[in-house]
Parts: C-alpha cells; structure tokens; sequence
C-alpha cells in the first residue's frame, strides 16, 4: 500500500486509536481496584477526623476498624433501616431527597479514652462546587464533640477555609438541642448573631457564599437525625 495516499493515512490513525484506547482502558481497568481503596482510606480518614482521631500514615484501615466499633442506618424516625450499610450509602444522593425517603448513615465512635461519639454524615453546596463532612456527638445527642468539612473546589484563602481546623473547632461544645428545639448550628458572619437563640460559629471571611453553604448543609442534613438523637439521651 502507498504510504503516501490518505488510505494508509486513515487506516495508520484508527490502528492507532484503537491500540492507544485499548492501552489505556486497560490501565484503568487495573488501577480501578487501587483507586477504590484509596478512596475508602480517605473517607475512613475524614471520619476518624470528625473524632479528632489522625491515624499515622499507612494505619488509617486498622484504626478505623479499632475505633469505628459500629455502623448503622437510621430513618427519620430514628428507627435502623435493616441490611443497609453505612459506610456505602451516597450521602450527596440521599441528601436531594425528601427527609422522609433518606436513608441516614452513622458511624459509631469508641475514642481512645473509652467514650462513645455518633458521627454523622453532611453533604451540600459552596460557592464552586459540593461541600461535605462529619459532625460527631457526644451520647447526649446534643453536644457537638468534633468537626470535619471539605470542599472539592472553593478558593484558597476564602471558602477553601471551611477545611481548616480554625474553623471546625468551634463547633467543639456547640449544642443542637436549644429549649427543647432542634436548632442545627448556625455558620454567621463574624460579630453578628442568629435571632432565636441557636448555637452559631463565625463564618469564613471573604467566603459568604461558602459559610452560607455550610449552614444550610448542616440544616439539610442534620434535621433528618433528629428523631434518632432524641433518642441517645433517653
């Protein structure tokens, strides 16, 4: 064949393209399995976080499964949705659907010193894309004991903030339960207060959109728990 006609040319590009995507779909195909476990570690990660547990480097499935000592799926009612597992359900899923359709994952905490935390699950929407994270309560149901929040693309230096330890650290002591209301923690600008007496954190500065985010995030997704942290102080 003429190597010079567009025949040999066309043929030489779809050879070309067939091997080259074949190659790659196989490297993908070989790396799914790693890719997956990498994602699990650093969702165990982000839960351990939420209990101000920070395995070492490489030990992240080991204190995971010492410390996360039980999971459970909850309804609103706060009844355990049997055969469900925690750790699979999509959070950014059941969080679009109506309160009483979600299924509600807790992660059951035994810290190092003996005490038992309930890690709950938060997904919503900053200013570039989604915001997640991790609220763990003491068995009061009431009182906040640690914080974890990531974003997949808020600015440096403004809403990517909300992934620093300056700005979860004050939910440490909030309370949810105010006067016998539920009243998830409000994120408000700095030097300003909610008006019906809620717990609240200073927001991000320079990050309105995001802080705002992360208060309704918290709305969403905790309010569907009520029932079931009603129950742990009973």
């Amino acid at each position: 064949m003429n190597k010079q006609s567009n025949t040999y040319t066309i043929i030489y590009i779809i050879v070309l393209v067939v091997l080259v995507g074949t190659a790659l779909a196989a490297t993908s195909l070989s790396l799914k399995g790693r890719q997956q476990e990498n994602a699990n570690a650093d969702k165990m990660s982000q839960i351990l976080a939420a209990a101000l547990i920070s395995p070492a480097k490489g030990e992240v499935l080991a204190d995971f499964d010492k410390y996360i000592t039980g999971q459970i799926v909850v309804n609103e009612q706060g009844a355990t949705i049997e055969d469900a597992k925690a750790f699979d359900i999509n959070v950014a899923n059941e969080s679009k659907l109506p309160v009483d359709r979600r299924q509600l994952p807790v992660f059951i905490c035994t810290t190092p010193d003996g005490a038992t935390k309930y890690i709950l699950p938060v997904y919503g929407a900053g200013l570039w894309g989604p915001i997640w994270g991790y609220v763990a309560f003491d068995d009061d149901g009431s009182t906040i004991y640690g914080a974890y929040f990531a974003h997949q693309g808020e600015t440096p230096g403004l809403g990517a903030e909300i992934e620093k330890p300056f700005f979860s650290d004050q939910f440490r002591g909030k309370q949810v339960f105010k006067d016998g209301r539920f009243l998830p923690v409000a994120v408000v600008k700095a030097g300003q207060q909610p008006l019906n007496n809620e717990d609240y954190v200073d927001g991000i500065s320079g990050g309105t959109i995001t802080s705002k985010g992360v208060g309704e995030m918290l709305d969403n997704c905790l309010t569907p728990y009520r029932r079931f942290l009603q129950k742990l102080a009973e």
